[in-house]
């Protein structure tokens, strides 16, 4: 929007330094800027300095009006519009700021000084640097300045802060999970009392009550006029309320619905009395009147949560549809599981076999078929390969023997043969259980020695 013709703009700017730091200064050039522009200043002590337009226009008159700031008292003007000299100038000088604070620092300590260094600003021109402090009494730092000056070349400028000023410059973020608001929007610093926290029925810890600057928060002041009002219609002195069942004591004391909640001795149940129900009774118990009990209060519309008549648009999926996603996919591996065990049901005393068969460790299972028929898969006779044992692979046999067909009886027993019976529960039959191990002799017998039959599977 076009200004109109005969209107002169408002030659005072607003420009933003470091840590939300604003100034005033006179526009006597008539430079046209706009918000967030880089401007070179006048500094304080000479030389100029560097910060960002704010404010421009009639709004620079209002917040002159707020900060009771007159138009003479600006002195100081801007120069011109920052260049790119002036820019790089500008960022060398905040590139140096981390390490002149660290270096303060241990000039402080070596010094014995208690003081803590929160923050420095450099000039733009690179001439003069703020340092910021804080501490709970005078300081003498006209040792700790002659030897900062010796270090860094510059001029010297000391300032202490208050706690909260502090954390403004440094910033943060709050326990609402928002910027601070010091640090954003807040200029001007009230006194917080805990009496604020007593008004608005707050649990004195503090912990909770106190910000990052360890000081009692500042919102705590956002509503406290709003509990004020409403604690106007809330009567005082009714710890006690005399009644023949027993002198009920209050107990807890909503502001805004204005209930007030009283218990009898040796109950723990609670009776919430109205506001107007508890004055009527008071001024009976002035008038020396006991009731017989406090009654009952009658349910109000306004107080009774009506349920809500909208339709959720984001969707109609639970916050745990990925829990019973997950939870139907153990549940169905678990099932999974549970059936492949019954079906192959382990016998105590050995594992038997449904073809009344043993089946030797690492080999397929067996399907059942009648004792004694021939198996039509199986290959003919002396043309079978060795059996690996598991999932192995098969090694050289002039590295380490390996054992082919099943292991050779031992003395005395009879070997397995097709159609015997199979062994009882509970006998000796744990060769499944027996770790392999072995036999170096094998492969001589298997060479010397006709091969035997091998059990069908």
């Amino acid at each position: 929007m076009d200004m109109p013709t005969n209107y002169k703009p408002y030659p005072v700017i607003e420009v933003k330094f470091k840590g939300s730091r604003k100034e005033f200064f006179l526009n006597n050039d008539n430079i046209y800027l706009e918000a967030g522009e880089l401007v070179a200043v006048e500094a304080t002590t000479g030389g100029y300095d560097i910060g960002h337009v704010s404010i421009t226009g009639e709004l620079v008159r209002m917040q002159m009006t707020k900060r009771h700031v007159k138009e003479a008292d600006v002195v100081k003007k801007i120069y011109r519009k920052a260049t790119v000299a002036d820019v790089e100038k500008w960022k060398a000088a905040k590139d140096m700021e981390w390490e002149t604070m660290h270096k303060s620092r241990k000039l402080a300590l070596d010094l014995n000084l208690s003081m803590k260094l929160s923050d420095v600003d450099y000039q733009g021109d690179k001439t003069k640097a703020t340092f910021y402090y804080t501490a709970e009494g005078r300081v003498d730092f006209r040792e700790l300045i002659k030897k900062m000056a010796e270090t860094f070349r510059i001029r010297i400028e000391m300032r202490q802060i208050g706690m909260r000023q502090e954390a403004s410059r440094l910033g943060g973020i709050g326990s609402c999970g928002r910027e601070l608001c010091c640090s954003t929007w807040l200029t001007d610093f009230k006194t917080v009392s805990t009496s604020a926290a007593r008004y608005q029925n707050l649990s004195l810890n503090t912990l909770k009550l106190a910000g990052q600057c360890g000081k009692l928060k500042c919102c705590l002041n956002y509503e406290l006029d709003t509990y004020m009002d409403a604690l106007k219609h809330i009567p005082d002195n009714v710890n006690v309320l005399k009644t023949e069942k027993g002198d009920a004591r209050l107990q807890k004391t909503d502001i805004f619905k204005k209930i007030m909640w009283f218990s009898y001795p040796r109950e723990e149940s609670w009776v919430p009395m109205p506001i107007a129900k508890v004055k009527e009774i008071q001024q009976l118990n002035r008038e020396g009147i006991i009731p017989a009990d406090l009654g009952e209060m009658e349910e109000d519309e306004t107080l009774t949560v009506k349920a809500l008549d909208y339709e959720n648009v984001v969707g109609q999926d639970s916050l745990t549809r990925l829990d019973d996603r997950a939870r139907s996919k153990n549940q169905k591996k678990n099932n999974n599981n549970n059936r492949n065990k019954t079906q192959k049901p382990a016998t105590p005393g050995g594992d038997v076999k449904p073809n009344n068969q043993q089946r030797p460790q690492g080999a397929a299972p067996a399907t059942e078929k009648t004792a004694g028929a021939p198996d039509a898969n199986r290959p003919p006779q002396g043309s079978r390969p060795p059996k690996q044992q598991g999932n192995r692979p098969p090694q050289n046999q002039g590295n380490k023997p390996q054992q082919q067909g099943p292991k050779p009886p031992q003395a005395g027993n009879k070997p397995p043969q097709e159609g015997d019976r199979p062994p009882r529960e509970g006998g000796n039959n744990n060769r499944r259980n027996r770790p392999n191990r072995p036999n170096p002799n094998s492969q001589n017998r298997n060479n010397n020695n006709p091969p035997q039959q091998d059990t069908p599977q």
